[in-house]
């Protein structure tokens, strides 16, 4: 406990307790409590959380990890009152001319601006602006543990993926074959961008049936966005122009599959799952459709066809 409460130790401390912390512990400095039993007493609660909501210097925040739905317990009116009412919104002035004594803004600009997506500016390390769409309101988090906006978390996507795609057309170029796709989602990973961190991009400038590649495309290089939908759409006449039919079912439940989950079920080792599904094995695959080089040259080039544009 004495090495806890510690504050000249320049490395991060860690106590692990059962209920030590639900007493009156003198360490202002905790900047994490992670909850991993059930806590059914809101007194206990109350004081467990009070251990992080005391001030130190450059102690501006500190962050809850709860992994037994404990936060339920902020549920309880009694928590903290009854909560105020909502702060009415500044105006906002008008943008064109008008009366300098009357600066609330008219009656249509508001329900105009609620009904489209907000917009961030970025200025890039090149000099050049964007202008990005986006539809969360999420918090993003910096490798050290603070609390970074949307803008500061696209310009800080910029300058880690600076130097590692030049172009979109490399982009697609890269994304279009399953391998090169695979490796490059790894460099994403390890520059801090892992599959949860992918998942918030999207849902950060996108929907649920977005493709990453174009989420990645558009960030970069403000490409139009496609959904999974429109893609397998471009690539059907490729799967329909297949004289065999067993191949041209294969594809098309590979293009139904993508559509459904996205773009991990394109993936180089899926291929065997579909033969087997379909078939029953590899061989009988092969005895329907043919050399197993054929396949695999069908199941690139409807990939390449859904990247096309």
């Amino acid at each position: 406990m004495r090495t806890f409460q510690d504050n000249e130790k320049t490395i991060p401390t860690i106590l692990t307790t059962s209920q030590k912390l639900s007493t009156g512990v003198d360490a202002r400095n905790i900047r994490n409590i992670v909850l991993m039993r059930p806590v059914k007493s809101m007194i206990e609660f109350k004081q467990i959380i009070g251990r992080g909501t005391r001030t130190y210097e450059g102690k501006d925040f500190f962050t809850i990890w709860d992994f037994v739905k404990a936060h339920l317990n902020f549920q309880d009116p009694e928590w903290d009152g009854e909560p105020d009412d909502p702060e009415p919104p500044n105006p906002r002035p008008p943008s064109g001319p008008s009366d300098p004594a009357d600066p609330s803004p008219k009656p249509d600009d508001t329900s105009e601006d609620d009904e489209k997506p907000a917009k961030i500016r970025i200025s890039l390390s090149d000099g050049s602006v964007r202008d990005i769409r986006y539809l969360s309101t999420t918090t993003y988090w910096s490798a050290d543990g603070r609390p970074m906006t949307a803008q500061q978390f696209l310009e800080q996507l910029f300058g880690d993926l600076s130097g590692l795609i030049k172009d979109e057309d490399e982009l697609r170029q890269k994304w279009s074959n399953p391998k090169t796709r695979v490796a490059l989602v790894q460099q994403l990973s390890e520059r801090g961008y892992d599959a949860e961190k992918l998942k918030e991009i999207r849902r950060m400038v996108s929907d649920e049936n977005s493709e990453l590649f174009d989420v990645l495309a558009y960030i970069l290089y403000q490409a139009e966005q496609k959904t999974r939908e429109e893609r397998v759409e471009a690539a059907k006449p490729d799967v329909e122009g297949q004289e065999n039919g067993d191949l041209r079912e294969l594809l098309a439940s590979v293009l139904s599959a993508y559509e459904e989950r996205g773009f991990e079920e394109l993936r180089m080792d899926k291929l065997g799952e579909y033969l087997t599904a379909r078939f029953g094995g590899v061989s009988e695959a092969k005895s329907k459709i043919g050399d197993l080089g054929i396949i695999r040259a069908a199941f690139l080039k409807v990939q390449e066809a859904s990247y096309r544009h």
